[in-house]
């Protein structure tokens, strides 16, 4: 049965809108929500519900929606509604392939040392106090966050927004991992040795460390995915 989104993960959200609230912002505080793992795949999307939560119009809402389709995370069904989207097998290939294009590049690419590892710091240190708290989902979170960090280190907002996208849809494959502590608990060590590396200005080191960690990261998801997404 498809449950719909429980507004109250959208509780404080509204004052994120400011006066000239759009369907842009709207799609920001939507993503993010699906990247943070408080909205599954398969959740229906009620029009009246996110409206009123957010306090937006029906016309701005549906552009919203738009925007998050045009991004493989939403789906519109004729005559059901909008859907968070059930990725397949191959979205999960998919996205690991785009994941090393970009990760992968983006360190290679740092150019001369110091790097500001603000970002990266705190998404480790995040991840630290939720493995701490046994607050797993918030763990699965941090990660996200750390390899948004790592791109960042790129200073290009088309590279920040495409990563964005991209990890909001990965996020949607963690939900069938039944035992999230075993999944996420390990990344979080080689999180803090990426970050060791950069902090050297090991770039070399960095960059296979990193394409080992998503290379087991992909193999782990995909063999419990198939699973999942079996008849």
């Amino acid at each position: 049965m498809t449950a719909e989104v429980d507004p109250s993960v959208l509780v404080g959200d509204r004052a994120l809108l400011g006066r000239s609230s759009t369907a842009d912002r709207v799609a920001d505080i939507l993503r993010a929500r699906i990247a943070e793992g408080y909205i599954p795949p398969g959740s229906k999307l009620s029009e009246d519900t996110i409206g009123n939560a957010l306090g937006v119009s029906r016309n701005t809402l549906r552009e919203a929606f738009r925007l998050l389709t045009h991004e493989r995370l939403l789906v519109h069904e004729l005559n059901r509604g909008v859907f968070v989207r059930i990725l397949t097998v191959q979205d999960v290939t998919d996205i690991y392939r785009v994941r090393r294009l970009i990760e992968c590049a983006a360190v290679r690419n740092l150019g001369a040392p110091p790097y500001d590892l603000t970002q990266a710091e705190a998404a480790v240190a995040e991840g630290e106090k939720a493995a701490e708290e046994g607050a797993w989902r918030e763990l699965g979170t941090a990660n996200i966050h750390f390899h948004h960090a790592v791109v960042a280190l790129t200073h290009s907002k088309r590279l920040d927004e495409l990563m964005r996208g991209v990890l909001a849809e990965l996020r949607l494959v963690f939900h069938a991992m039944d035992n999230p502590r075993s999944f996420h608990e390990p990344y979080l060590g080689r999180n803090r040795e990426i970050l060791s590396a950069l902090k050297a200005a090991d770039r070399v080191r960095a960059e296979l460390l990193l394409a080992d960690y998503l290379d087991g990261a992909e193999k782990q998801l995909l063999e419990k995915y198939s699973e999942f997404m079996a008849p």
